[in-house]
């Protein structure tokens, strides 16, 4: 059995997502069959998923919802953390033989990385973590780039023999979000009041990197598409929340950043 990955075991941690959904079914066929999420249970048209009877994705319908507009502050992508690097190797082999189209592929120095869009739009990013002892930090900034992956390497950790991709294994987790935001200053100061993040790493002024408990980072905002940004349309498909998972935390709260993207607390211990 897989170990829980270093990104679920901080004080704060991402838990869950929830996405709204044009057209919920199908959204949730994708997630099933591209990313190997099991549906875990339904309640009306809302579709919960995850990995190992963890629930990480939450679907909800709502049919009369206007297309996300990539403009605005809401969702860049969710990132579906795999326990192993070997199970990257059998997602990409999946990815290969199921001829699912992907986005990227990238070494981020800390991580690796395969990245795609699911049929509504919204980002989905599929990565491993490189040992968190051998990342490396300068005054409080922790070092990442981004290059091509090494493919080859990638699917050659993947044993002699090996059955291949059979879906999103246990101790899977949503390992981070990254988000559109109108300005990442803000954010970055949002999310030190409300979760007492620290900042990991800033891209000039275009992106900010956030985390607790060392990790390369938790959530991410950018302006790359939304700079600008004012609050969200609530009438849009798309992220419909964010789910914190907080040691700190006594009782479950709501609140909104400054975009109006919903952002869920409640209390657990790390893992």
């Amino acid at each position: 059995m897989s170990e829980l990955p270093f990104a679920a075991t901080t004080p704060v941690s991402v838990s869950r997502v929830g996405l709204r959904a044009r057209d919920a079914e199908a959204l949730a066929g994708y997630y099933r069959t591209v990313v190997g999420l099991q549906e875990l249970s339904r309640d009306g048209e809302t579709i919960t998923l995850g990995a190992g009877g963890r629930p990480l994705l939450v679907i909800e319908s709502d049919k009369a919802a206007k297309p996300d507009d990539p403009r605005s502050a809401g969702l860049f992508h969710t990132a579906f953390l795999l326990p192993a690097r070997a199970d990257l190797g059998r997602w990409i082999g999946h990815a290969i033989t199921d001829k699912i189209r992907i986005d990227g592929a990238s070494d981020h120095i800390v991580s690796e990385a395969a990245y795609l869009t699911d049929p509504e739009g919204n980002g989905i990013e599929i990565y491993i973590d490189r040992p968190h002892e051998s990342w490396k930090w300068h005054d409080g900034q922790v070092e990442m780039a981004t290059a091509r992956m090494d493919v080859e390497s990638v699917i050659g950790s993947v044993p002699a023999g090996d059955a291949g991709w059979t879906g999103a294994p246990e101790n899977t987790v949503v390992g981070h979000v990254h988000l559109r935001v109108g300005d990442p200053a803000q954010a970055e100061s949002w999310w030190r009041k409300e979760f007492g993040f620290d900042t990991v790493a800033r891209y000039g002024d275009k992106a900010v990197f956030m985390s607790s408990g060392g990790y390369h980072h938790h959530i991410a905002g950018n302006i790359w598409q939304s700079p600008g940004a004012e609050r969200r349309d609530p009438g849009r498909s798309g992220l419909s929340w964010v789910e914190m998972r907080s040691a700190d935390a006594s009782a479950s709260t709501s609140r909104e950043d400054p975009w109006g993207t919903v952002i869920r607390t409640v209390p657990g211990k790390a893992g």
